[in-house]
């Protein structure tokens, strides 16, 4: 698929990851996500893996997955979809309530749906477009 290949490649010949990273005041590089990901909500730019991050740490949850889904207002609203730890019982609030403490009102979730695994590929990685698909639908009339 060399016409596949080649839109990976600047003119330049370095190849496009699709990372996204910055630097700190001490010259280290943080990978902060892929810029397929990215959820532009109302203008504002939101890295899933920070938010992602947050839902983690909270109690009861055992793994996340953010996205950004169409909305009417905003261009894009971030969801979050939650896989709570085995026997757990967790409801929306739990999680938007503490990351509004937490996180700019912009990152925060608009909504949260519950599953028992995220999907993955054979590589066990999240599918994100997948979840993409599932939620679409989300915020239209």
């Amino acid at each position: 698929m060399p016409e596949k290949t080649a839109e990976d490649f600047r003119d330049d010949g370095f190849f496009i990851t699709g990372d996204i990273a910055k630097f700190d005041q001490d010259g280290y590089i943080t990978i902060i996500g892929r810029s397929k990901d990215l959820v532009i909500s109302g203008g504002y730019n939101v890295y899933p893996k920070e938010v992602e991050s947050e839902i983690d740490d909270l109690d009861g949850v055992n793994e996340s997955a953010v996205i950004g889904v169409p909305h009417p207002d905003f261009g894009e609203a971030v969801v979050a979809v939650v896989v709570p730890k085995s026997g757990v019982t967790i409801e929306a609030d739990q999680i938007i309530s503490p990351l509004q403490q937490r996180l700019a009102k912009f990152k925060c979730p608009k909504t949260v749906f519950f599953v028992d695994a995220l999907p993955r590929n054979t590589m066990g990685k999240v599918q994100k477009n997948e979840l993409r698909k599932t939620y679409a639908n989300t915020f239209q009339a």
